[in-house]
């Protein structure tokens, strides 16, 4: 059906557009993919997670969260606490050698993973705003079976990108395999999930 074609690579174009950017989710898949544990099941995590979040943004539930100032602050400053949290372990990791080198070989398990994972999408307003709000505000412009599509296009995105992270980040083991380089991958993702968390509570109060 060529007609759907358009709105299905809408969809999934705006949807790579923006989740490629480096955010909390696609650091935490990043270090899971270049220490490969629990690739699989994380990325499926991600993926399902956007999906689901994109259906209820088409079916209109970004409308009602946009008119809820309490739910709107509860996410957010919720959000922001967590990223601050996880911005002070990675510090850790990149500033204790032996800390990060136990994590290195000690593993985490499948439920701390999943549990983090889960956090750093349905914690993280980012994801509200960009799944929900965004891409189900503009799947207003389609109707019927062409919405249908557009939604499609956007949730293909976030598997491709994920699973493509995941499994991808192991081209980068040479890189790794020197202890410096997880030091600045760490320091890196700190410096994303303060930044992060910084943004969202100024954005908090800003808007008061």
């Amino acid at each position: 059906m060529p007609s759907l074609f358009a709105p299905a690579l809408s969809g999934f174009l705006l949807g790579a557009s923006l989740i490629i950017a480096i955010g909390a989710q696609n650091a935490f898949i990043l270090r899971q993919g270049l220490l490969r544990r629990h690739v699989f099941i994380l990325s499926l995590i991600c993926g399902l997670s956007d999906a689901v979040l994109i259906a209820l943004g088409v079916a209109g539930l970004g409308s009602l969260i946009a008119g809820s100032r309490m739910l709107l602050a509860v996410v957010t400053l919720g959000g922001a606490a967590f990223l601050a949290c996880y911005a002070v372990l990675a510090f850790r990791r990149a500033l204790n050698p032996e800390a990060m080198k136990a994590a290195n070989e000690g593993g985490t398990s499948l439920k701390a993973a999943v549990a983090t994972c889960l956090a750093f999408t349905f914690l993280n307003p980012h994801v509200y705003l960009d799944t929900v709000l965004l891409v189900g505000g503009l799947s207003a412009r389609f109707e019927g079976s062409a919405r249908l599509a557009y939604a499609i296009g956007a949730m293909s995105a976030s598997f491709v990108w994920f699973f493509g992270l995941g499994y991808g980040a192991r081209l980068l083991a040479p890189v790794f395999a020197r202890p410096a380089a997880w030091r600045v991958l760490d320091l890196l993702i700190a410096l994303v999930m303060a930044g992060l968390s910084l943004s969202l509570v100024h954005r908090f109060f800003a808007g008061q």
